[in-house]
Parts: C-alpha cells; structure tokens; sequence
C-alpha cells in the first residue's frame, strides 16, 4: 500500500503538472489524496506531503484546522505552524523586518483601515503603478494592477476585500518584470534545486483571473548570485529551519536588485519538467523525513 499521500484538491488535481512525475518519482510508494476527502484515513500514511490544495483560500480555517487535525495522526510537511505562518502575506514584514529585500509591502486591516486609506500609501510609493491584493490569496485571484489616476477603481476593490474581512497587501508595480520576469528559486530542505522564469502575469485593464489560478509562462532559468544569495538568505530566515520545500519568488527593483514578491511554503507548483531529475531529488528529500523504522 502506498505510505505517501499527495495531497491536492478535486479541482486541482488533473491540473497540476508536478504530481504524475512526482509519483513516477516515489515508485508506487505515494498516491494523491484530496484534503477535504473525509473518505481518506490520513494516520494511515507515514508522511502527508501538501501539494496542491489550490482551492482553500475561501476556506482558510478548514484548511488549517485540518492541516492541525493531520499532524496529530502522522507527519505532515511542511508542519502546520509554517503552513499558518505562510498562508497570511504578513509574513513579508516579518522578513523585511530581518533585514530582507521585499517589494515595499502595505497592509490595510478590517475595521482599523478604510479603504480610502489606499490614496495616503498610493502617493507614497516611487512607482506609476501599483498592485492591490489579498493578504490571503493564491494563483493571482483578486489580484489587480493599477496606474495612480485609477485610485478611485482601487479604492472600491480595496473596499470589498476589507467588507469581507480581508486583509489588503498593496505593493508598488515593478515594471521590469514586463522584461525580465519573476525568478522563482526551488529548495528541497533548504538546498537549492532549480529555478525557473515566470512571465509577467498581471496586466493592465485586465480583471483578476476566474480561473483556480493565472496561467503562467514557465521557462527553466539559471538565477544570477545575487537572487541566489538573497533566496538562501530567505530560507535561513523560515522559522523553525529551512523546511522539505520552499519555493522564493523574487522580482528586480528599479536598480536591478532583486527582492522578495513571496516565499511559497504551502503548496507552490514546483515546476519539475524545467528540471530533470528535480522529482527524485524531491522524492529523496522527502523520503529522509521518514522514521528510521519507517525507511525502506
């Protein structure tokens, strides 16, 4: 019987692209499982790894209540306390506090900010454009760029996240992800794999996707020392020790520098077909975390 689940979600599975060679990798040894499946016994397994349980944003406490649930009965990774942690785009004040490169990030909260409070930190930032979004978000959904005579737009859209009781990240546009992109560095227990391009995904005049996430533009990619530099520096900031996977987005300032757009610890595509060979290395890793009792 398989000791490894997969975990994804029903919408989500016959889309992500890293699960068939992620099992091919674990040899008959892993299966995916959906997370809300209340048919699944999880404490059957020896190791819970989240994959791409994409669709538990409007259900975040089920989803954490569970991940609490699951690691009472067996290994869950990541662990459920950097799963809460990573879930709430907070955290990006947490590393810029450490001394980090971040995009300059900006929260409004409900019921401390009105949206109106978005014109103050608009004419603040250096940039033409800006990005307004849920802390708690993935894929891109409700994510939207703007240009500064477009306030009033983002005032509204501001409104009805902080109406649902969403906290709101606002972030100045760097626009030379229009020509270079984002670089994504993948870990595997805080050893760096891979790293891939991704094409610029939010585009003006363009509502937030409908989709389960934006369709992204994907290409393998060797990162420069400095992105490199500033990733390891990021994992060896995670609380609690770099853990099996990690996956740092980065973007370049107008000086070229790179800076952190988010650090993925929860269910990041992995990008595994731009890298042969990155499944195994991930299967190993993941396998490393078994119990000696437990180790093939």
């Amino acid at each position: 019987m398989p000791r490894i689940a997969l975990v994804t979600a029903r919408e989500a599975q016959p889309l992500d692209e890293d699960l068939p060679p992620l099992i091919d990798a674990f040899a008959g040894d892993a299966v995916a499982a959906c997370w809300d499946d209340a048919a699944v016994d999880w404490s059957r397994f020896d190791l819970v790894l989240l994959r791409s349980a994409w669709d538990y944003v409007p259900r975040l406490p089920e989803f954490l209540a569970w991940c609490e649930r699951v690691a009472t009965e067996t290994r869950l990774l990541n662990p459920p306390a950097l799963v809460r942690w990573n879930t709430d785009k907070h955290y990006l004040a947490d590393l810029a506090a450490q001394g980090l490169a971040t995009v300059p990030s900006h929260f409004l909260e409900p019921g401390r900010h009105a949206a109106a409070d978005l014109q103050g930190i608009v004419a603040e930032l250096p940039s033409e454009e800006f990005v307004v979004k849920p802390a708690v978000g993935a894929g891109s959904k409700d994510a939207q760029r703007y240009r500064r005579r477009q306030i009033q737009t983002a005032i509204r859209h501001a409104d009805v996240l902080l109406q649902d009781g969403r906290s709101v990240l606002v972030q100045p546009y760097l626009d030379q992800v229009d020509s270079v992109g984002e670089t994504a560095l993948i870990f595997f227990d805080g050893v760096f794999s891979h790293a891939i391009r991704k094409g610029p995904l939010l585009r003006l005049d363009e509502g937030p996707t409908e989709q389960l996430f934006a369709p992204e533009e994907i290409t393998a990619r060797q990162p420069t020392p400095a992105e490199l530099d500033l990733a390891r520096r990021v994992v060896a900031a995670i609380p609690g020790g770099a853990p099996l996977y990690a996956r740092v987005d980065l973007l370049r300032g107008a000086d070229g520098s790179p800076c952190v757009l988010e650090l993925e610890l929860t269910e990041p595509s992995l990008f595994f077909a731009t890298a042969p060979g990155s499944a195994a290395t991930y299967a190993r890793a993941a396998r490393a975390h078994l119990s000696p009792s437990q180790a093939p």
